[in-house]
């Protein structure tokens, strides 16, 4: 039987199931889309029964299975989402939907109490992203909106702790989890805000990410990891697998650029700009910047496939026209489609004259040119001044479109610009940070499926 480690990495949209072999191959993928609940005020949320309760039986069903001989299990999952456990070991919540909208009031008084708006912000290396985004926000929410639950909470809990707490009984904390965009850690001093303890909140001591606790299974002992957030376990085979320093540029509905050498502490500029620090399983932080690039890719796709009567998908028949590139440079010297930044994109979709174009072609290519100005402004971000830095990786969707990576490569002249073939680096981060459940060795050196672009 074949030696698998178990992954659960679970989304918003989709709860997937990986196992991966002692080479971190993928030997198996299943994927679930699990319907909604709603939570006690009435709002959206993920069914946390289902999930765990699906976690278990599957499980159960690998330890029974005659190809698989699973030695660990850990989780990936989203962030911004905390788990309250009362002081008897039961959850008292749901897990709230970080889309909820609270009072900014509640923020507005932390913000206050901590030496003012900016200085809190540069202490917590995260910008206010409203709603329930910055988890820390959601104890002061339920403290303040449900005094009846809150005083029955004994632990708090990060969603990727909360699985591994369903399994083990242990209650734990780690740093990327923590690190990212919560409100709850000072960088300054590397380690928990001010406020918690003000606020008599306490909560585990952060432990690293290759911890693992023993659980009873159906008739095996697996080995259970604590979990991770998915943005920084997406940085882990990267880490593992260069020798030199790099730049991420993970690509998605989000794209999240990573800087884990820059040791520069944020500045109110570069919080204003959507800028943040991720925390490695190391404890080191990781600066980032944020652009919702993917989300303005699929609404220009839509309304460029719909202007000009093609399929929705026909932006993956366009290729890198060097000839149509240097046109559109040359008749346009202003952008169409985002006129003032990132910011106009609402602007742009009203105001763009898309029969300023002679073909779908042009006007793709044009979005692509315009899409990468603002990613180079957000990589430009977390680099800092006299930069060594030889190498950027781009991972995800966009690394799969030639003009993008092209345009990158031609702005990057300096760097070396590699596309990574990783698929779930999500979960094939949760893998490798537990690697030592197979053979005990610390040194891992994944395969990250480079191609170099100049």
């Amino acid at each position: 039987m074949k030696k698998v480690i178990a992954v659960f990495d679970i989304g918003k949209t989709n709860k997937k199931l990986l196992l991966f072999d002692e080479n971190f191959r993928v030997a198996f993928q299943q994927e679930q889309k699990f319907p909604v609940t709603k939570d006690d005020d009435g709002f959206e949320c993920d069914d946390i029964d289902l999930i765990t309760s699906w976690m278990r039986k599957e499980l159960e069903k690998l330890i029974e299975s005659k190809d698989f001989d699973p030695v660990a299990v850990n989780f990936s999952t989203y962030g911004a989402s905390l788990m309250f456990v009362g002081k008897d070991g039961k959850r008292l919540t749901p897990v709230y939907n970080y889309m909820k909208e609270v009072s900014p009031s509640i923020a507005e008084d932390l913000f206050n109490q901590y030496g003012g708006k900016n200085e809190f912000l540069r202490k917590a290396a995260s910008p206010p992203l409203g709603l329930l985004l910055n988890s820390g926000i959601q104890i002061l929410w339920l403290k303040k909106e449900k005094p009846e639950i809150y005083k029955n909470v004994g632990t708090i809990l990060h969603f990727p702790q909360y699985l591994s707490y369903y399994l083990t009984g242990k209650l734990v904390s780690e740093p990327t989890s923590i690190g990212c965009h919560t409100f709850m850690w000072d960088y300054d001093n590397m380690c928990y805000n001010k406020w918690l303890a003000d606020n008599d909140i306490k909560l585990p001591e952060p432990i690293t990410n290759d911890v693992v606790f023993d659980s009873k299974i159906g008739n095996r002992i697996l080995k259970v990891g604590v979990g991770i957030h998915d943005s920084s376990a997406s940085l882990v085979p990267y880490l593992l697998g260069s020798k030199e320093p790099f730049i991420l540029i993970s690509t998605g509905t989000w794209c999240i650029n990573m800087n884990p050498y820059n040791k520069e502490p944020l500045t109110a500029d570069q919080l204003s700009q959507d800028c943040l620090c991720f925390m490695s399983p190391k404890r080191e932080q990781v600066k980032s910047s944020r652009l919702f690039m993917g989300h303005f890719h699929e609404v220009w796709a839509d309304k460029l496939a719909e202007h000009f009567s093609v399929k929705q998908d026909n932006f993956k028949t366009v290729k890198y026209d060097g000839a149509i590139i240097k046109e559109m440079k040359n008749k346009f010297s202003s952008p169409i489609f985002f006129p003032d930044g990132k910011e106009s994109f609402d602007d742009g979709l009203k105001s763009a004259d898309l029969s300023l174009f002679k073909s779908y072609e042009e006007a793709y290519t044009k979005l692509i040119i315009e899409l990468t100005g603002l990613s180079i402004h957000a990589v430009n971000l977390v680099i800092p001044e006299n930069d060594s830095t030889k190498k950027i990786y781009i991972s995800g969707g966009f690394a799969r479109n030639e003009i993008y990576v092209r345009l990158m490569a031609e702005y990057f002249s300096k760097q070396k610009i590699y596309t990574s073939e990783i698929d779930n680096s999500s979960a094939l981060g949760a893998a490798l940070v537990i690697s030592q459940t197979f053979s005990g060795k610390k040194e891992i050196n994944p395969n990250l499926g480079l191609k170099a672009w100049h």
